[in-house]
């Protein structure tokens, strides 16, 4: 017998699935994925190529509408700061590829950093062609 057969109403069923984002959770979305393995190659060095190549498939993928701002801007980011890292590699030589790279490497962690911030929130960046921030 199942509990309407003996008159105790079953509990009310939610209408809908659960909210994306628990209240104070951390939200694991594709460009959070993508930001957290750039944050990472900074440390290993590597698993910014495995984020390159994430945010060049998840962009062909039908995705959420502000999810295209977060791959644009962090394809950019990803590539200019290859650029940045190698004209600073080409330039220690004369002692300012140091200046290069430790400038690279700021500007790239604050970039991430403020994808990390905006996809938690779910918004889109402001402006995903900016080389700046």
């Amino acid at each position: 017998m199942s509990d309407t057969d003996q008159g105790t109403p079953l509990p009310p069923q939610p209408a809908g699935p659960p909210p994306a984002t628990p209240v104070g959770g951390f939200d694991f979305n594709r460009p959070t994925i993508i930001g957290l393995l750039y944050a990472g190659s900074l440390l290993t060095g590597v698993s910014g190529l495995i984020g390159l190549v994430l945010a060049y498939v998840w962009k062909a993928e039908p995705h959420e509408p502000w999810e295209a701002t977060h791959y644009t801007y962090l394809i950019r980011t990803f590539w200019f700061g290859l650029a940045g890292c190698v004209l600073g590699a080409l330039t220690l030589i004369i002692l300012i590829g140091f200046v290069i790279m430790t400038i690279t490497c700021i500007w790239m962690l604050i970039r991430t950093v403020l994808s990390l911030v905006k996809a938690q929130q779910r918004a889109a960046m402001p402006d995903p062609q900016t080389l700046l921030f």
